[in-house]
């Protein structure tokens, strides 16, 4: 028999239903996080979704919460989103500043409470512009990614004390199994990455192989001062060498565009 635990608090406080039988939390998530990723627009666009949810999620009849997401990847710009211009402003601010609920929760590892924003001194400039957007208290907790990824999923609510302890628990339940649903998506952005770059490099390679075969036959030359021309021609107009390669092709061909196909 499943045990359903309803929080709740005064003023229809309340975050979420737990279902306490066996840890499940959320169960609705995981589908909606799966249509998400599979729609596939890019990861900028699911970081906005996902704010947009959690903040539509999260939130309860007179309580309104913003949400704002930050992601950091190797080799990448830092992306951010947010459910509203406040969320998006404060989210950006921690960036700006290098500190903040979200930042410190990345930096910690867990979760960062911020019960009353009027009581807070930890990051004055932060707190100023959050008091100016109407929040009273906030909530970072970190995203649980794989390998060098790191993230936070950050809560403003606009009254202070707008959370219990069972609140943030909660809170940090539904952000794991956003993680999860982040995780594959980062994976699936990182093979078609890869993907793209091998496809991208075989292109600029069988352009150049080609090129290499045209001189050859042109100057009765070896592969080596063959592809010698072509570097050293690359070398005095500062121009890439596939873009070399390319102008040898259509000169022999007479054509304009040079095209690779392969078969996916």
């Amino acid at each position: 028999m499943l045990l359903w635990l309803f929080i709740f608090v005064r003023e229809e406080r309340s975050l979420v239903v737990t279902d306490v039988a066996d840890g499940r939390v959320f169960a609705d998530v995981a589908a909606h996080l799966q249509d998400l990723v599979l729609g596939n627009r890019g990861v900028e666009q699911l970081l906005q979704d996902l704010a947009e949810y959690s903040a539509a999620r999260l939130g309860s009849a007179g309580r309104d919460v913003s949400c704002g997401i930050r992601l950091t990847r190797p080799k990448k710009p830092t992306a951010m989103a947010g459910s509203s211009p406040g969320s998006c402003l404060l989210t950006e601010l921690e960036d700006t500043q290098g500190d903040g609920p979200g930042l410190a929760a990345i930096r910690t590892r867990g979760t960062v409470l911020v019960p009353d924003l009027e009581h807070e001194d930890r990051w004055p400039e932060y707190v100023v512009a959050a008091r100016e957007q109407g929040i009273g208290s906030v909530l970072g907790i970190p995203l649980i990614l794989e390998g060098k990824d790191l993230g936070a999923l950050t809560l403003h609510f606009e009254q202070p004390g707008a959370y219990s302890g069972d609140d943030a628990a909660t809170a940090e339940a539904y952000t794991e199994q956003v993680s999860k649903g982040l995780t594959l998506a980062l994976r699936m952005a990182r093979l078609q990455d890869s993907r793209d770059g091998m496809s991208a490099a075989m292109q600029s390679r069988t352009v150049i192989d080609l090129a290499t075969g045209a001189i050859m036959a042109q100057n009765r030359c070896s592969q080596a001062a063959a592809f010698q021309v072509l570097r050293e021609a690359s070398n005095s107009r500062n121009v890439k060498l596939r873009d070399v390669a390319a102008a040898v092709i259509s000169s022999v061909a007479g054509g304009t565009d040079t095209f690779t196909y392969f078969d996916e």
